[in-house]
């Protein structure tokens, strides 16, 4: 025990005095006797909301996800939104997905908020993330709770908190919010006296209107009507979307769909995968086999809480090829402008949001029709930012991120995978009645604004020890930033946290204009650009890399591809 910090061990000390629970106290007194490494990484620091709200491994102390935490993250949260809307009737929307603990921590939330005289409108059954954010605007709500993890492992949980335009908290009320929560320093200070007179249940009967929004967002009806029979296969992977995704399809006018039924039950230990990520082919590996037998033509699927979604598509062998974030969101943005410049709806108005570490060939696109695209921050929220900053004087078409999050349309504030899958599997359809597939409609695009080609790697590096080398590998970035990489030259570096751009041959810097992130960006001679960004939810530093190169014919795609394929894995190379 001597070895332990003696300021982790107070913290520990202070649960242990404190009003929880027996069975909490007993884990705790057995971490600090048995797994003293356990006990530090769970008391080391609070949790903080990133950029997908709180999220960790579920357990007992300050750094995991469990009753308490949960409770006193809500109780920072109802002094906020009391102190932001005095003399109001506050209201806030609350759901969950599949995962271990949701019904807990979800009812955990509204007892705390119910206790503060805030009313819940609490879902009676669990839904995925864009419906609570389309919930949150709908029934007028200051607030909204997502329980969940995304596409985590089974082992974590999370907690995502929305504000009133139905987006996740950004700044300054993130920060707020985190200051509220750090002030209650004592379990007595939640207040735990629930009032269930005030919680208000959200029905079935919701999932048609939000169902009916969704519909309004289809182009091609009668493209759709030509391909209905087009065989269909989706897996919510155990989530929280496996009533909504085939119902979207439906909606859309879509009748041979399949749904991989070894996954349509929403279970938190996720039994047939590995990790319910579908950015994974292993997730995905079911949904093929399905896909296979029923010669689909499209294969869905979607995480546990239904915002992401990935999409597989036989190729031109007849061999399944999952596509990846970069290229469905390359696919949507390329569809939507297309079809809104053929209905005559482009006028100047009109705008994109992408991500700086999402291809810049959906800049490229939109720039080809005319259309302004922001540039912002990872994280769906700031995308959503944009949208409420511009609400009611331009008018949003699409926008996404490279990890299979798109939107389209505004009336949810999140990525939608049910909307998305819904238009994905409409892409699909409008083009085979031209009689393209979707590498020859790529290949087109390719041809015209240049072939971008993309790719990640995600390093792991769990605990106190793993955040601290993330934050060195971070710092010498900075302090010592490559000259070159794969044989080019850095030209060009982009540090987000200090806000600068720095040009390396003439070494000029210019004032970078964006918020603050914990982001290193690398342009070389050659096109190809490296991204540096710890992850905001999960302990793990990611490298993003994008090669691109011009292509006059569309036929050499898988020429011109095996090409950059090789100049990536010269990139992935010297990160390895």
């Amino acid at each position: 025990m001597s070895s332990i910090d003696p300021a982790i061990l107070s913290k520990a000390q202070s649960w242990l005095d404190g009003n929880v629970d027996s069975e909490t106290k007993a884990s705790i007194q057995k971490l600090i006797k048995e797994n003293p490494t356990e006990l530090v990484d769970s008391f080391y620091q609070d949790l903080e909301f990133g950029t997908g709200g709180l999220r960790g491994l579920m357990g007992v102390g300050t750094n995991r996800m469990n009753v308490y935490t949960v409770g006193m993250a809500t109780q920072g949260l109802a002094n906020y939104l009391l102190q932001c809307f005095p003399g109001e009737v506050i209201k806030v929307a609350i759901t969950h997905d599949s995962r271990i603990n949701n019904t807990l921590f979800a009812k955990t939330t509204a007892d705390v908020l119910t206790a503060n005289g805030i009313q819940v409108m609490y879902f009676r059954e669990m839904r995925p993330t864009p419906m609570l954010s389309f919930a949150v605007r709908h029934f007028g709500c200051k607030s909204g709770v997502m329980i969940t993890a995304s596409h985590n492992p089974k082992e974590y949980n999370g907690y995502k908190a929305y504000w009133e335009d139905g987006a996740q908290v950004v700044a300054p009320h993130d920060n707020n919010i985190i200051k509220e929560v750090q002030k209650i320093t004592s379990f007595d200070l939640v207040n735990w006296n629930k009032n269930d007179d005030l919680i208000h249940y959200i029905e079935e009967d919701f999932d048609a209107i939000y169902m009916e929004k969704v519909k309004g967002l289809s182009l091609a009806k009668a493209e759709i009507q030509a391909q209905k029979s087009m065989p269909i296969v989706f897996s919510p992977i155990h989530g929280a979307s496996g009533k909504m995704v085939p119902a979207a399809l439906r909606a859309f006018g879509f009748e041979n769909i399949h749904v991989v039924k070894e996954q349509i039950e929403p279970d938190g230990t996720f039994p047939t995968v590995i990790y319910p990520n579908p950015e994974e082919a292993e997730a995905l590996t079911l949904s093929i086999e399905l896909g296979k037998k029923v010669g689909a033509e499209l294969v869905l699927a979607c995480d546990p809480d239904g915002d992401r979604y990935a999409a597989v598509v036989p190729n031109e062998k007849g061999e399944f090829e999952l596509l990846n974030g970069n290229q469905t969101g390359t696919l949507l943005s390329y569809y939507l402008l297309s079809r809104w410049k053929e209905a005559g709806k482009l006028d100047g108005k009109q705008f994109m949001v992408n991500t700086i570490v999402t291809t810049e060939l959906i800049n490229e696109i939109a720039a080809g029709f005319g259309v302004k695209c922001f540039n912002v921050l990872t994280g769906f929220k700031n995308i959503a930012a944009i949208i409420r900053d511009l609400e009611g004087k331009e008018t949003y078409i699409g926008g996404g991120e490279e990890s299979y999050g798109y939107l389209v349309g505004d009336f949810v504030r999140d990525k939608d995978g049910v909307s998305a899958c819904a238009m994905v599997a409409e892409v699909i359809a409008y083009y085979k009645t031209q009689g393209k597939n979707v590498f020859q409609v790529l290949a087109e695009i390719y041809s015209q604004f240049g072939f971008y080609k993309e790719s990640l790697i995600s390093v792991t590096k769990k605990g106190k020890d793993g955040a601290e080398q993330i934050q060195k590998l971070m710092a010498d970035f900075r302090t010592n930033p490559p000259k070159e990489m794969n044989g080019s030259a850095v030209v060009k570096i982009v540090d987000v946290k200090n806000s600068t751009v720095t040009h390396v041959q003439t070494g000029q810097v210019e004032k970078l204009d964006m918020d603050k992130s914990n982001v290193m960006q690398f342009y070389l001679a050659d096109g190809s650009k490296i991204s540096a960004r710890p992850s905001g939810t999960e302990p793990k530093i990611k490298y993003y890399f994008s090669v691109n190169t011009p292509i006059t014919d569309p036929k050499a795609y898988r020429e011109v591809e095996a090409k950059l394929v090789e100049k990536l894995d010269g990139l992935r190379a010297y990160f390895s």
